[in-house]
């Protein structure tokens, strides 16, 4: 091969972006590091239970199974989950994201004391 040569590594659709690939060997990685006593320690620690890794074997049996699918049908169903999947910064207004923080940390507040600067929750009927 010329050096000024590259493989052609673009998908069809003329985007400058491979084709997602199946790789099951993740997969089985992540489950048997979940079954590894560093991990399962770690997640006693921080929950109080061991973790029964079931999350781990659903994703390896789901790879499995799209290894018996072929090549164009993997590739359309693992591009409907990259656009089906939300985008890491969401981008929300004052209000959603006060309601959202109310909705993941109160049981945190309402275990504590309440400061008296504290801003009392969101009224659960909309946004006021």
């Amino acid at each position: 091969m010329v050096p000024e040569e590259k493989p052609q590594t673009t998908s069809a659709e003329g985007g400058g972006l491979p084709p997602p690939r199946l790789d099951c060997i993740k997969c089985f990685d992540a489950l048997w590091f979940c079954y590894s006593p560093w991990h399962q320690m770690q997640h006693y620690y921080r929950y109080g239970d061991f973790d029964n890794c079931f999350g781990k074997w659903g994703d390896l049996v789901d790879c499995l199974s799209l290894k018996t699918k072929r090549k164009v049908e993997v590739e359309e169903i693992l591009i409907a989950r990259e656009k089906a999947r939300p985008h890491i910064w969401t981008y929300r207004t004052v209000e959603d994201a006060t309601e959202n923080w109310w909705r993941m940390y109160k049981h945190l507040v309402v275990q504590s004391k309440p400061a008296m600067s504290a801003a009392p929750p969101p009224k659960s009927g909309g946004i006021s």
